[in-house]
């Protein structure tokens, strides 16, 4: 461990020399893999709509207890960016689409979202469990970042930008929630504003090593899920009821770390 703290510390005192300015290159990219993980935080699920025979089983408003989370994902990621002075660049992060879910957490896993009629008649559904729907994410980040350091194989920089996560596909696979019909599940494009840090090391020649840490704030997950439809099993009258409108609203605000390695153009 010491000897290889050698090494690094070696790399980083080593001088570089620059170039003059009209000589730097403007491109680069950077090849490698990004952790997203969300720091959420749930708001309680919050049901609209509700008319008929469900009204006599549920009421609009949230649902005390509940709430949600949403999973981490590694992705594939290119960083591409342009420099518009020897310091100062702009940039922005290529990547496939990924898997994104959502898990029921309190009351919402628990507990039965109705489970008594007429104030107390048992209706026979059960508690949701911790599946409750999945979409696959395209995130958009622009950042501009300020590069520290001009000299030297240790590079130290930070910024900041802006975010948008587009969601597609989006699908409920809660067994309950699905066993009468598939509900319709939508969610809103996420608008976010981003924290940037990170450094480069040279390596060799003009090939770089980067690591990269983004925090993604103020991003807030709205998503909205019609026509849900549940067995009512134990009430003698009816056997499915239309519970109505679900309303999920999460703080995504995701960390992503991201490893690479690249050139400059």
């Amino acid at each position: 461990m010491k000897t290889v703290l050698v090494l690094v510390g070696l790399l980083a005192a080593t001088p570089v020399h620059a170039e003059p300015n009209d000589r730097f290159r403007r491109f680069y990219v950077r090849v490698g893999g990004a952790v997203i993980t969300p720091l959420e935080m749930s708001r309680e699920l919050e049901l609209a709509d509700v008319d008929g025979a469900a009204s006599l089983a549920v009421e609009n408003g949230p649902i005390r207890g509940s709430g949600a989370k949403v999973s981490s994902a590694t992705v594939p990621a290119i960083t591409v960016g342009y420099r518009l002075s020897p310091r100062l660049g702009i940039e922005t992060i290529l990547g496939l689409p990924f898997t994104m879910t959502f898990e029921a957490t309190g009351t919402l896993a628990t507990e039965s979202i109705a489970p008594m009629a007429l104030g107390g008649i048992p209706t026979g559904v059960p508690a949701l469990g911790s599946k409750l729907g999945e979409t696959k994410a395209a995130p958009i980040v622009l950042s501009a970042v300020d590069q520290l350091r001009e000299r030297g194989r240790f590079r130290p920089y930070a910024g900041g930008g802006a975010a948008l996560m587009f969601a597609y596909d989006e699908k409920v696979t809660n067994p309950v929630l699905t066993e009468v019909s598939q509900p319709e599940m939508s969610i809103a494009p996420a608008p976010g504003l981003v924290l940037q840090g990170g450094a480069e090391l040279a390596v060799w020649n003009r090939v770089y090593a980067r690591l990269d840490v983004k925090f993604i704030a103020f991003m807030m997950a709205r998503a909205r899920v019609e026509h849900v439809q549940v067995r009512t099993p134990e009430l003698p009258v009816f056997d499915t009821v239309e519970v109505g409108t679900a309303k999920m609203n999460a703080w995504v605000n995701p960390l992503i770390i991201q490893l690479g390695v690249g050139t400059d153009f």
